[in-house]
């Protein structure tokens, strides 16, 4: 279900790819509002498995990171992140990818990978590691 999910310019939170038709797709929102929409091919949509976070050697894809983050809380984040300082934001996300590169992911990333960790949690999407594991039996 990951590899359908994306990010669409200017829109806030996550969709669900349903449905592609000739000149847009027709998505619906992954948290609870399971609303639909259609989304024209001049929106920019952004698959999140199309993403990946800089470290110091690589690129890291989100999945690896949600997956990480996954192993180290359980389940949602147990902080707000309304609440918690830059420092603290910061803090954390050393602990769970220490060689990021500190040059080209900035806070703002940091917090969006976060509040998408969140939504995908909290509505069931927490199989990160799906595609790992069907890599390494393929071998």
């Amino acid at each position: 279900m990951f590899e359908r999910v994306l990010t669409i310019s200017g829109k806030p939170g996550l969709y669900r790819l349903l449905s592609q038709g000739r000149n847009m797709f027709i998505v619906e929102a992954v948290d609870a509002s399971k609303k639909r929409l259609p989304v024209h091919n001049s929106d920019k949509v952004v698959m999140l498995d199309d993403i990946a976070i800089y470290t110091d050697t690589e690129e890291i894809p989100l999945r690896e990171v949600f997956a990480k983050i996954l192993e180290k809380e359980g389940g949602v984040l147990s902080f707000d992140l309304k609440a918690a300082t830059p420092e603290e934001l910061v803090e954390y996300f050393e602990s769970v990818m220490p060689d990021y590169d500190r040059e080209r992911v900035y806070l703002t990333h940091i917090k969006k990978i976060y509040a998408w960790y969140n939504i995908l949690v909290e509505n069931g999407v927490v199989d990160f590691a799906r595609e790992e594991a069907a890599e390494d039996t393929a071998e």
